[in-house]
């Protein structure tokens, strides 16, 4: 009676959409769904058309929606609600790229064509030809259209993705790099290409495993690029620990921040993600570093982003700054005392330059 072929096991099923046996078992008892069958061994398996609808539940999960309201609703309306959820991510986005400083007359301040307002106040080192225009002085936020395959480098990279040609897509990405230099390729490429997944998979347009090697590629260009960045000088400042709390494995953000750092001449040391909170603060009192700076992404738990973060900054000697970064929602309205939120590139230059003026340090010697 039950095809095989078209049939999972409920352990391929979790392998397959990342939702926990216990997690399907649960929802089957509470939502009526999924509605399993059982194999010759009692084992439940499950229909094909359930687990495109239970790859569909994840994504939304994913951003923020709760179980109670998804899990019921049929695949039309599951379809529909990641669509409008992909457009919500864009259209959040392009609010937050509009912002700009208040100029005199209280208009917008007009940006300046290929750089940073910020660029004439970075020190950059001497005896380095060539680096800043190999590089690229930090631009300002990008202030282009909210839709990332707009930019020709982000869509000539989403071509190879449907292609699925990793060579392809490596090969593209060290043009940008070599074309764009490192600032303009993490604001230009690199953020909004990984914007541009995260909503193509919610539309159902990209596969995980596609994601996985998109990542490990813009991973791979990145670390090159900072690899040729003149290495800090132990005396500059402020030196910034990054990491990830627990739970939040996303490391992207943390290579994006620590090449950023590293053209401000800042020195940056990055754990890499999810640093359980005491071996935070143990680094930062090894390390004797000015800034703990934490990332979150939008949808981590709010018991991190307030009561974890809220925990490191007592943890921590009050001359020691507390960073976090990311544009949660919690982060946006009501951040723990003593913590300052950075929700862009621009803002991290304004956040190094602030420190650097409270500090006495306008130039890079600790002494």
């Amino acid at each position: 009676m039950m095809n095989r072929p078209l049939m999972m096991s409920i352990a391929a099923v979790e392998r397959d959409t990342g939702l926990s046996k216990d997690t399907l078992r649960v929802w089957e008892r509470r939502y009526g769904f999924p509605v399993p069958v059982r194999d010759g061994q009692g084992e439940r398996c499950y229909p094909l058309d359930q687990i495109e609808r239970l790859r569909v539940i994840k994504r939304l999960l994913d951003v923020g929606h709760r179980p109670g309201r998804v899990v019921e609703l049929p695949m039309d309306d599951l379809m529909s609600l990641a669509e409008r959820s992909a457009d919500a991510q864009g259209l959040g986005l392009k609010v937050a790229r509009k912002r700009a400083a208040p100029a005199g007359n209280g208009q917008a301040a007009p940006a300046t064509e290929g750089r940073s307002p910020l660029a004439d106040d970075l020190d950059w080192p001497d005896g380095l030809p060539g680096q800043r225009a190999a590089f690229g002085a930090p631009p300002d936020w990008p202030e282009s259209s909210a839709d990332p395959a707009a930019s020709p480098w982000v869509a000539a990279c989403l071509e190879r993705v449907d292609a699925h040609d990793p060579i392809g897509l490596r090969q593209r990405l060290n043009h940008a790099l070599t074309t764009l230099g490192l600032a303009t390729f993490i604001t230009d490429v690199t953020a909004p290409l990984l914007r541009a997944m995260g909503e193509g998979w919610l539309r159902g347009r990209f596969q995980v495993t596609q994601e996985h090697w998109v990542s490990h590629q813009l991973k791979h260009a990145l670390h090159t690029a900072i690899h040729r960045l003149p290495v800090p000088a132990p005396g500059q400042a402020p030196r910034v620990l990054l990491s990830t709390f627990p739970g939040e494995p996303h490391g992207m953000g943390l290579l994006m921040v620590e090449g950023w750092l590293t053209m401000l001449q800042a020195q940056p040391l990055n754990l890499g993600p999810q640093t359980p909170l005491w071996d935070l603060v143990q680094a930062s009192q090894q390390h004797q570093v000015d800034v703990v700076a934490i990332g979150f992404t939008a949808n981590s738990p709010s018991t991190m982003v307030l009561d974890t973060l809220a925990d490191l900054r007592a943890k921590l000697p009050p001359q020691v700054a507390v960073w976090a970064g990311g544009q949660h929602p919690l982060l946006q309205r009501r951040p723990p005392d003593g913590v300052k939120v950075i929700d862009s590139m621009t803002g991290l230059s304004e956040a190094v330059q602030a420190w650097r003026r409270q500090a006495g340090r306008p130039g890079q010697d600790r002494a």
